[in-house]
């Protein structure tokens, strides 16, 4: 084993050392191999390490042109680039060079003494006025790095900021800007903040009605020859300003053209004008219904104009999804009257579609099997913009148990939704939303049929009515007032009724039930909105209710002999919530740390002593925890026999405690690569005498069972495919004291879609 570890370690080391060699063989006479840039602080003044450093960074984030990319040292890409043959414009040589590889990235003087001006000019525009900038190179083995000293002086601070202004209506508006200033006395001199100070007083001023108004009429004064490394700092309206930009502006007529191409004559179409709610619809085929504009829009006749409001009113056209292109143009009705017109131009987007998808898949379970879904949609069914969507699917799954024995599963469904751009609800319920999103009301209808070959057949039919509204991009909220679902089983074989005889958790997995409740969702994802940001955030939280009002009103009590039923059913009665909360941390450019705490808890009371099967929670999978099969773990320390059979029940619990953390890492081109741990496991409230260990107690950090592993993802942007591989570490089901094991062979293989979060 030592001597098999020193060869890899012999092995490893001679490619290093090949791509580390093999750089700069191909450069001609003259030519440097750019590794980079160095970047030092002298400060004549006394600052702080983390003001140096931060600094330091800004200032070599300017640096160009960055170096070739490296790992551990290593130039990888620069090293397949240098060995593969110049080829032709396809093939696999060419791919290598131009896709996998990267030219070398050269030294050239005059970029770098660019680089000393840009990093001088950004000194002097943080408030460093006294400063000095020099280049040094090194060079050495045809490779040259650039290192760059800046000397500071001190850095000079407001000392008073005076917005200058007069009697007239912009001079009030620009005293009033003065409150929620981004300069502030004390703060150092900074060019971005003073930039950053005219754009937000430009929004203030649109937002008031100054249509025409820009930056560029903003004139910062600063007269930094005040003393003591101070600066004074002036605000005012250029005097050169045109009158239009001083004026306030309304919206006079607002004419939308529904049915809108670059053939359309605009001119004869107000013929066939209809005016609606002070708007003047222009829809010659009538394709749409007025209300949906007075919906959207958020400038009536008579209005002030303000720049929210014209970006609401795009944003929401936009999101109705019945339009593809959208547009707006506001012009003046005459030079004095300070009134604008406004067209919206509207292209609808083709209203019905039609979609087939096949799909397959592959479990951990040794399940294998495919569906196809063909799907109807119509984006505009009622002429309200509403979304119309029908779906019907089928699909076959095989499950191999060994020894030639394999069940079959197969199901057959619909699925109808109808999305409402509205909140259908009682007037006396008040709903304001400033929103690019307009609210919907959703109804939704499905019904499925599930077959198990020589087991069971079970019917599922369900229907919901709720809401769905969001804050912005990242914050959504759904709210379903009602959600129905009914499960039927039939045609149990004689055989597999022996099973659920013996087995209630197989027994509860098919049992004949009603769910009938309100549930609630919602959801933050800052990775929505396009950032840059080190730290990005998930959020999901749930709340799912089921028969608490009609439990009350019905006195349901199991425990005392009074269950109730609808249609001779009973009616699940529980409380359920459940929270998902993920971070990503970027590391580098090609580094991510995503890490995740997920778990809920549901609790059957009243008409129930145990949660519907299909709301409990479950642990291990492709998505869950990857060293374990679909759904085999726990609960608590019991054993199903799920590890060393064919055959994997599921085991549900009442509650569910996980943690994962991945590192991920770009290799090259479409290639990912991950590192990743798994931690939990699946507990039940109750004392279950079918399955000792399961229920949660102060020892349940004991019960937690644990998976490392690493795999390969091939993202595409549109399709990410994903290939993992894992091997328990901790197994709760083990004796206590020998729940630690780790046993090479013992591996998990996961193919999937998508990242597992």
């Amino acid at each position: 084993m030592k001597g098999r570890i020193i060869k890899w370690i012999c092995f490893v080391s001679v490619i290093i050392l090949l791509a580390a060699c093999n750089e700069t063989r191909h450069l001609g006479p003259g030519q440097y191999l750019y590794t980079g840039a160095d970047v030092n602080i002298k400060s004549s003044e006394k600052i702080s390490r983390k003001q140096k450093n931060e600094l330091r960074d800004q200032m070599k984030d300017l640096v160009r042109p960055k170096p070739n990319s490296s790992f551990l040292g290593i130039r990888f890409k620069l090293w397949v680039y240098n060995i593969t043959d110049t080829p032709k414009r396809k093939g696999l040589s060419y791919w290598l060079k131009n896709k996998v590889g990267e030219p070398p990235v050269l030294a050239s003087m005059s970029v770098l003494e660019k680089n000393r001006a840009v990093l001088q000019n950004r000194l002097e525009n943080r408030g460093f006025f006294h400063d000095s900038v020099t280049l040094d190179t090194v060079a050495k083995n045809k490779k040259l790095k650039a290192v760059y000293t800046a000397e500071i002086g001190p850095q000079y601070k407001l000392r008073n900021i005076t917005f200058v202004s007069d009697s007239s209506s912009l001079g009030v508006q620009m005293d009033s800007a003065k409150r929620q200033s981004l300069l502030k006395t004390g703060d150092p001199y900074d060019l971005d903040v003073i930039k950053s100070e005219r754009e937000r007083i430009d929004g203030r001023l649109k937002q008031r009605g100054y249509y025409y108004f820009n930056p560029d009429y903003i004139l910062m004064i600063a007269d930094s020859t005040v003393g003591n490394n101070q600066v004074d700092l002036r605000v005012v309206v250029k005097r050169s300003t045109p009158r239009q930009a001083k004026q306030v502006y309304s919206i006079n007529d607002v004419v939308v053209f529904a049915d809108y191409d670059i053939y359309s004559d605009t001119s004869k179409a107000a013929d066939k004008s209809k005016n609606a709610e002070g708007y003047t619809i222009i829809d010659p085929f009538k394709k749409f219904r007025p209300s949906i504009f007075s919906q959207a829009l958020m400038f009536k006749s008579g209005d002030i104009y303000n720049r929210r409001s014209h970006e609401l009113s795009l944003n929401r056209l936009i999101n109705l999804g019945v339009f593809k292109f959208v547009k707006v143009r506001f012009d003046d009705i005459d030079t004095f009257a300070n009134k604008l017109n406004a067209f919206y131009y509207l292209t609808p987007t083709e209203k019905k579609s039609i979609r087939f998808q096949i799909s397959g898949l592959t479990k951990s379970d040794d399940a294998r099997g495919g569906l196809l879904t063909l799907s109807w949609r119509n984006r505009n069914i009622f002429r309200g913009a509403e979304l119309f969507t029908a779906s019907v699917y089928g699909g076959l799954e095989r499950q191999y148990l060994g020894q030639g024995q394999n069940i079959n599963t197969s199901k057959l469904g619909v699925d109808v939704n109808l999305y409402i751009p509205k909140l259908i609800k009682p007037k006396f319920l008040h709903f304001k939303q400033a929103s690019s999103f307009i609210p919907k009301t959703r109804i939704n209808i499905g019904y499925e049929y599930f077959t198990r070959s020589s087991q069971y057949t079970l019917s599922s039919a369900k229907t919901s009515f709720g809401y769905i509204w969001k804050e912005d991009i990242q914050k959504e909220h759904q709210l379903n007032i009602l959600s129905v679902n009914f499960v039927q089983p039939t045609n149990i074989t004689p055989a597999f009724q022996a099973q659920l005889d013996t087995n209630i958790t197989l027994a509860r997995s098919i049992e004949r039930q009603f769910i009938i409740g309100p549930n609630y969702n919602f959801n933050l994802n800052t990775l929505n909105r396009a950032n840059r940001n080190t730290n990005n955030f998930y959020f999901n939280f749930n709340l799912d209710l089921s028969s608490n009002l009609l439990g009350l009103i019905t006195g349901a009590n199991i425990e005392q002999g009074r269950e109730k039923k609808i249609f001779n059913t009973p009616f699940s009665q529980y409380i359920r919530t459940e929270i998902d909360f993920r971070h990503y941390l970027t590391l580098s450019k090609n580094i991510e740390l995503a890490s995740r705490i997920t778990g809920g808890i549901g609790y059957a009371y009243g008409n129930s002593n145990t949660m519907p099967f299909i709301k409990e929670f479950f642990a291990g999978g492709a998505n869950d925890l990857r060293a374990f099969r679909a759904r085999s773990i726990g609960p608590g320390s019991y054993y199903a026999g799920n590890r060393d059979t064919a055959f994997l029940p599921d085991q549900p619990g009442d509650i569910k405690m996980e943690l994962n953390t991945e590192l991920r890492f770009k290799l090259f081109s479409v290639f990912r690569w991950a590192f990743f741990a798994d931690a939990g496991n699946v507990w039940t409230l109750r004392y279950d005498s079918a399955r000792v260990g399961s229920q949660i107690s102060n020892k349940f950090l004991s019960q937690v069972a644990i998976g490392v592993g690493t795999g390969l993802r091939v993202d595409i942007s549109i399709l990410i495919l994903r290939l993992d591989v894992a091997v328990p570490v901790r197994e709760p089901y083990r004796p206590e004291n020998a729940r630690w094991y780790f046993d090479g062979k013992n591996l998990v293989w996961n193919f999937a879609i998508g990242y597992p979060f």
